[in-house]
């Protein structure tokens, strides 16, 4: 049996990485895909387990091996998602939970077919806005470029299986959590996972 593929995608201070946390800590048999990225560590971050900080040359030779299901350029920073990692390990029955941008989902569909996108929202620009203050990491120009980045995202909710809005971090989560267990239960999952208990009964 294959594990679910979950894409996660969300605009900067939409709060993806604490619903992320919060559902791995919850949901067992899913394991976090670790991007590789040519930005620096930010403070807390550890190499890993947030990112695999790599250089640009590091990358680029990767890339060029064809070692990335997935890769972008985000705020000129290269990010990209090991191909064969995620392989191995859905072959094992454990379900992978990727977090990437819009542009990467993309890639990643075409790819995997089967993959379940999820969006998450923020419930307005001006809330966004206000996390990303309340952050105090960036500057109010770098804050502009995120909102707008943000805006741009934003214009390709459609392209998902679910959307979740982040208005009530537990709402939230619940319905992230909601999701997990019904695609768990999907009828082609369920076939494959009690096989013999199904061929049983019908």
């Amino acid at each position: 049996m294959t594990g679910n593929l979950y894409v996660i995608v969300a605009p900067s201070g939409a709060g993806k990485t604490s619903l992320v946390d919060a559902l791995l800590k919850e949901e067992r048999g899913m394991r976090l895909s670790v991007s590789y990225t040519t930005r620096a560590p930010r403070e807390g971050e550890v190499a890993g387990r947030n990112y695999h900080f790599v250089s640009r040359g590091e990358f680029e030779s990767m890339l060029a091996r064809a070692e990335f299901l997935e890769h972008a350029e985000v705020y000129g920073n290269l990010y990209g998602t090991s191909k064969r990692w995620i392989g191995e390990v859905r072959a094992t029955g454990a379900d992978v939970l990727l977090e990437i941008d819009w542009q990467g989902a993309a890639q990643v569909r075409k790819l995997f077919p089967d993959m379940i996108a999820i969006f998450i929202l923020p419930p307005s620009v001006d809330t966004l806005q206000q996390r990303l203050t309340a952050r105090g990491k960036d500057s109010p120009e770098v804050i502009a470029r995120r909102v707008a980045g943000a805006r741009e995202e934003m214009r390709h909710v459609d392209a998902a299986d679910f959307i979740i809005i982040n208005d009530d971090f537990a709402t939230a989560l619940g319905d992230l959590r909601a999701v997990v267990r019904a695609t768990r239960l999907a009828r082609a999952m369920q076939m494959a996972r009690h096989a013999a208990l199904i061929s049983k009964v019908v």
